[in-house]
């Protein structure tokens, strides 16, 4: 547990929040006065039986640390990655689809694309492992028809009992509706949904237009099938936390991190699962937007790095970058919902490295995991990782890790880098070692530039964040392949993502299907529409206890070429009363055409194909007070340590400090290693650190200013 300098005072009229980030192998918790800036941080264990345990326990602990009582939080924000782990174990619920006569297949068939084009021998994931196996996706007569959402054929109600009492007698876990057109008209999904109350009374029910109200059957069905495949088990995980904090007295109720990098309520999270597939990674990169925003230096890029992988998000001039409509999958499965663009990577401390039978030397993305974890942790693992690659190098010293709980043997890392590694290759440990460290390094360079320079950014005017366990180790050596200007290691940056969440808004997305020439589109319908999804925003914000002048709505619209098969989202004003509203939304398009493809077509007709409305319930930004050094600005170590050199690597004389004991102001020249209880900040020869004003460490290349 760490605590800022400041004294934490007790006063029931300042706003206590609480953020947690519940990760594979931590939950990490950050505790704020919104009123005075003062943060209490704390670490658990994450308990995989049940996540909540350690949530629970998390927050009572900083709540006496910080002299409150539980009742006196005004809110838990939450990011969570148990409905992504679902979709990385494959563990989800037993799912049944309920869809239109004559297309059971479309989540089999799905956009007849392949991984490789021109294989006849190759495993096509969506239908070797689908959703929804062929046997439980079951067909009734009915059909809604464009343009205007008419009922061609009526619902067969005795046939929906039939088939839902099919798949009762299946036990399924899940049952997913997805009927034609139903987002143009939902009426046949809620009819299902209400017989199903009667016939599978405990089993959790989707329906598409709920989901994703948009065109194109495939991805609809397949997000929809997603949400039904991690509901069941994200949703009894959320109403356990809720029990437990409700039965723990914990007062503010339970917000949780989205996808699209907002927070909704627990009762939305519940309904829509999916939305919370990437919530875990969103919040450092949200904390690293409010860091440079600070700092003075709104382009950044954030490296988020753990024990299994490292998590990257670009951000220019500080606005959050969201993927194209088409291109948010999970794993091998379409997911249309709206997802901030972040790169996930399996490089972490536990990466493995090894070299194969031709003598390609590999780090990642295989994982030693927890268990048995590095070989320097001296819980049976033999294998080379990148973290007995830093305790070779001499960068993590025993003593450290002995501090927070963790015994680290330097001889078990050298023997495992030597067997698996060196040997092998026919080098020294020094050379493996770095090696190690290098193609790690590397690995995560290339997903930063997959996320900057192919999209147009230019990285030398982007600062780098470091966050996570192992990111400041890592940030300075990438910099230097990237020609970053800056790295910036906030105070506590094991613990961004929870930091991340105080910083985020409460946000509600509706959406729906226009289709129509943006030429003759009626300005009475998009205006109805557009009032119609912004009022159901606006009560969800409402419900969530907001006032009108906290809250502001966001307007967009998903346009195309006529002919393009693929949208772009522009933002526009949301007055479509203007007479010159075309004109706004025509220049809008051609302007994001022209940036994403370099082309613009100012001649040809534009489609508005989906209006999006968005609700968003502003929170005050936190303004983080600077952490003030706590004893000696001296060297608490000294030894010899390993770096890469012109020469291949060398030797170098390195001291080791304490990071919060150095003064703002302080200017080191590397080598130097600072030190604490989260992380381990690596500056290598050839770079200068300096902890500036609000206590951030903030490294650059070359010597100190004169």
């Amino acid at each position: 547990m760490w605590v800022n300098q400041y004294p934490i005072l007790q006063d029931i009229e300042r706003l206590y929040h609480l953020g947690i980030d519940i990760g594979g192998t931590f939950t990490d918790f950050v505790f704020r006065n919104e009123a005075t800036g003062e943060e209490v941080i704390h670490k658990l264990p994450s308990t995989r039986d049940d996540p909540s345990r350690a949530g629970l326990a998390g927050i009572q602990h900083l709540c006496s640390q910080a002299g409150i009582s539980v009742d006196q939080i005004s809110r838990v924000l939450h990011g969570t990655t148990v409905a992504t782990n679902i979709m990385l174990e494959r563990n989800g619920a037993k799912v049944g689809l309920i869809t239109t006569e004559g297309f059971r297949d479309i989540l089999h068939i799905a956009r007849k694309k392949r991984p490789l084009n021109f294989s006849n021998y190759q495993d096509i994931p969506w239908q070797s492992s689908p959703l929804v196996e062929r046997h439980l996706r079951l067909t009734v007569p009915e059909r809604i028809v464009p343009p205007d959402g008419a009922v061609e054929v009526a619902l067969d109600e005795k046939a929906v009992r039939k088939a839902l009492s099919e798949l009762a007698e299946q036990k399924v876990d899940a049952v997913a509706v997805c009927f034609l057109f139903s987002f143009l008209n939902p009426e046949h999904e809620l009819a299902v949904r209400r017989i199903a109350a009667e016939v599978l009374p405990d089993t959790f029910v989707t329906c598409s237009h709920e989901v994703t109200p948009l065109h194109r059957e495939y991805e609809r069905f397949s997000t929809t099938a997603l949400n039904a495949y991690v509901g069941p088990a994200t949703a009894r995980y959320l109403q356990r936390f809720d029990d437990a904090i409700a039965e723990g007295g914990v007062g503010g109720g339970l917000r949780l991190m989205t996808s699209a990098g907002g927070l909704v309520s627990s009762k939305a999270a519940k309904q829509k699962p999916v939305s919370l597939l990437f919530s875990g990674p969103v919040g450092a990169l949200i904390k690293g937007m409010d860091i440079g925003r600070a700092a003075g230096k709104p382009d950044v890029i954030t490296l988020d790095v753990g024990g299994t992988s490292a998590d990257i998000g670009v951000a220019p001039n500080g606005r959050l970058m969201h993927r194209h409509i088409l291109d948010t999958r999970i794993g091998d499965y379409d997911a249309m919902m709206p997802m901030v663009d972040l790169t996930t990577i399996g490089a972490g401390g536990g990466s493995i490295a090894s070299v194969d039978e031709a003598g390609m030397f590999t780090v990642g993305p295989r994982s030693a995991g927890a268990s048995p974890g590095p070989a320097c942790f001296g819980f049976g693992g033999t294998e080379a990782t990148v973290t007995d690659a830093l305790v070779a190098t001499g960068w993590y010293r025993t003593e450290t890790f002995a501090r927070s709980g963790n015994e680290i043997d330097r001889k078990l890392a050298g023997q495992a880098i030597l067997q698996n590694v060196a040997e092998p290759l026919g080098i020294s440990l020094p050379e493996a070692a770095l090696g190690i460290y290098q193609i790690a390094s590397r690995n995560m360079a290339d997903a930063i530039r997959l996320g900057s320079i192919t999209k147009g950014y230019d990285t030398r005017d982007f600062s780098l964040i470091a966050f996570g366990g192992a990111g400041a180790s890592f940030t300075a050596e990438i910099a230097r392949e990237l020609s970053i200007a800056q790295v910036i290691v906030p105070p506590h940056p094991g613990v961004g993502a929870a930091a991340g969440l105080l910083a985020t808004d409460i946000r509600y997305e509706q959406m729906s299907s226009l289709w129509n020439d943006l030429a003759v589109l009626p300005s009475t319908e998009l205006r109805e529409k557009a009032a119609s999804l912004a009022e159901q925003a606006s009560a969800e914000l409402s419900e969530d206890g907001f006032a009108a002048a906290d809250t502001e709505i966001v307007y967009r619209l998903d346009c195309r070429y006529v002919g393009q098969g693929y949208e772009l989202t522009i933002d526009v004003p949301g007055n479509f009363d203007a007479d010159d509203w075309r004109d706004t939304v025509a220049e809008n398009f051609h302007a994001a055409h022209e940036r994403q493809y370099l082309r613009r077509f100012s001649d040809k007709q534009i489609q508005v194909i989906n209006i999006r409305v968005i609700g968003i319930g502003h929170v005050p930004i936190p303004q983080s007070l600077p952490t003030l050094a706590s004893g000696s600005d001296k060297p608490v170590a000294e030894q010899t340590c390993m770096f890469a050199s012109d020469e291949g690597w060398g030797s170098f004389p390195t001291p080791f400090y304490d990071r919060h004991s150095l003064k703002p102001g302080t200017v080191i020249e590397g080598p130097v290693i600072l030190e604490q209880i989260d992380t381990t900040t690596i500056v290598p020869p050839g770079f200068t650190m300096l902890v500036d004003e609000l206590g951030n460490v903030v490294i650059k290349s070359g010597k100190p200013d004169a």
